[in-house]
């Protein structure tokens, strides 16, 4: 049964979000603004000016001591002893089953301090998941409900942020963070990770200090018409880039090389069950997660077969949408490895109607 608004966690910044006349709904246990003057201005916003986003429904663990690292190399994909203070990575949980436990971002604070940033509906999942494989002494913290997350991105996020600290923002490169004050609050982490590749930074914060930062960026912005920007936009936005969304395009059966993270499935160590997804690499794989757009006319959505030439279901629509950008109808997929080359023909099932799309390079933009 679904939840009910009061029953739903909410971020600190919910007073905010009604008084801005945000369409508010239930998402990953979280009472959230999809959307505040409507899905397409608010996509463009980020795409051509700037946008805040709150996120802090996202979760953040801290892991501290000698074996920190150790622990994060046993049970992510990626390589995290390539990170040096300040740098960030993108990886993946895996599972013992060749699935995705959860995608997450890997922070090297210093060389015994770590944050995790995981999905808001995977908090307590991943946790419970990284302690089962907690055999030295680390010290795990869950930061995840003190915690604030903003993320303004767009191209005038720098200018309009660069008004309200001393950091030298220009000077973070992609994929990492710096902590410094931020509108007069101390050990802000400001990160260039992104997830609209539109540019911009996120904002990591205790929650007190939410409403006054919030105020802040919207005056430091207003010169570039700034404007809040709810879930819908996110998910519109990262679908243009062909970022994966968890519980959409990866999930605990769909594994990190089907889903085209080969990029951060390191064979150079072991972890968890490498040795199963290094033979499926080896082998071939058998399904691909493809992006693909749509020839006829029609939008695809998330869990619409896809089908061959003849009728036959080859897959599922994991993500689709009307890109605001592009003014064409993009998903993603996964279809049988004979059918990812860009190019490629096949069919979205929309009101039991076959209707032709193409397979094509991801990002779409």
């Amino acid at each position: 049964m679904e939840s009910t608004l009061t029953e739903l966690k909410s971020t600190a910044l919910l007073s905010k979000h009604i008084a801005l006349g945000a369409k508010m709904v239930p998402f990953a246990g979280y009472n959230m603004p999809v959307s505040y003057a409507g899905l397409n201005e608010e996509h463009a916003c980020v795409r051509n000016s700037v946008g805040v986003f709150d996120v802090s429904h996202m979760g953040e663990f801290i892991l501290k001591g000698e074996h920190a690292l150790d622990l994060i190399q046993r049970v992510t994909s990626n390589d995290a002893s390539v990170l040096t203070d300040g740098k960030a990575q993108y990886s993946c949980l895996p599972n013992d089953k060749g699935g995705i436990v959860d995608d997450l971002l890997v922070y090297r604070i210093d060389a015994k301090t770590y944050m995790l940033v995981v999905n808001a509906s995977n908090i307590d999942k991943d946790w419970n998941w990284i302690q089962k494989y907690t055999t030295k002494a680390v010290e795990m913290h869950n930061i995840s409900d003190k915690t604030s997350l903003l993320a303004i991105q767009g191209p005038k996020a720098l200018a309009a942020l660069q008004k309200l600290t001393n950091v030298n923002l220009s000077e973070i490169p992609y994929y990492s963070f710096v902590k410094g004050t931020f509108n007069g609050v101390e050990n802000v982490i400001i990160s260039n990770t992104g997830y609209t590749g539109a540019g911009g930074f996120e904002l990591y914060f205790e929650n007190q200090y939410a409403s006054k930062i919030w105020d802040a960026i919207f005056e430091a912005g207003a010169e570039f018409n700034i404007k809040p920007i709810g879930l819908g936009a996110r998910d519109t936005l990262r679908l243009e880039k062909g970022f994966c969304l968890y519980g959409n395009d990866i999930n605990d059966s769909t594994s990190p090389l089907e889903a085209g993270l080969g990029w951060i499935t390191k064979f150079t160590k072991e972890f968890t069950n490498s040795k199963a997804l290094k033979e499926q690499k080896e082998k071939g794989l058998v399904k691909k997660l493809v992006g693909f757009e749509m020839i006829d006319r029609g939008i695809p959505r998330h869990d619409y077969a896809i089908t061959d030439a003849t009728g036959n279901q080859i897959g599922l629509v994991t993500s689709g949408t009307q890109s605001p950008t592009l003014q064409k109808a993009i998903g993603l997929g996964y279809v049988p490895a004979a059918l990812s080359k860009p190019g490629s023909e096949i069919y979205i099932r929309i009101r039991d109607k076959a209707i032709k799309a193409q397979v094509v390079k991801i990002p779409f933009l």
